[in-house]
């Protein structure tokens, strides 16, 4: 038994890498590496053209960025898309989203659950239930327990 314990060949974790005090700053990412879609959306948006910004900002979405502002952005150009939205043009464009689009859209819709806004609560309530109807509870499970946030 004493032999065991005293053997340090089970020790393969660096437990280094977890000191607070050792910091390593990430490096930014390429400025131009995913542009911008926001000024394109409110452009789309002021010509009453809500399917197309709101593909558009699908489209655009930051989801494998690790900057927190530029995601913060999208969450903001979505969010006034889903609010351009009639109540009766929100089951056509979930409708045109495949699987990986309404996971998607589900995710920016927990994420304004998160920070409401004035009516957004409502009007994302009424996108919810247009998803959950396209995507099935499959949908609610992938994006509460995916990795990747938006």
């Amino acid at each position: 038994m004493a032999r065991s314990t005293l053997s340090s060949r089970f020790r393969r974790l660096d437990i280094d890498q977890y000191d607070e005090n050792r910091f390593v700053e990430e490096p930014e990412e390429a400025a131009g590496a995913e542009p911008d879609a926001s000024p394109e959306v409110e452009a789309l948006l002021r010509q009453c053209e809500a399917l197309r910004a709101f593909h558009t900002a699908i489209r655009s979405s930051p989801g494998s960025s690790r900057s927190q502002a530029m995601k913060e952005q999208a969450q903001g150009t979505m969010l006034k898309v889903l609010t351009s939205f009639k109540s009766s043009e929100i089951e056509q464009a979930v409708n045109s989203l495949d699987r990986n689009g309404v996971d998607l859209l589900m995710k920016y819709i927990y994420k304004g659950f998160e920070k409401p806004t004035e009516n957004s609560s409502a009007i994302l309530l009424q996108w919810h239930e247009k998803a959950l109807a396209v995507g099935g509870l499959g949908s609610i499970i992938r994006v509460l327990t995916a990795r990747k946030t938006v």
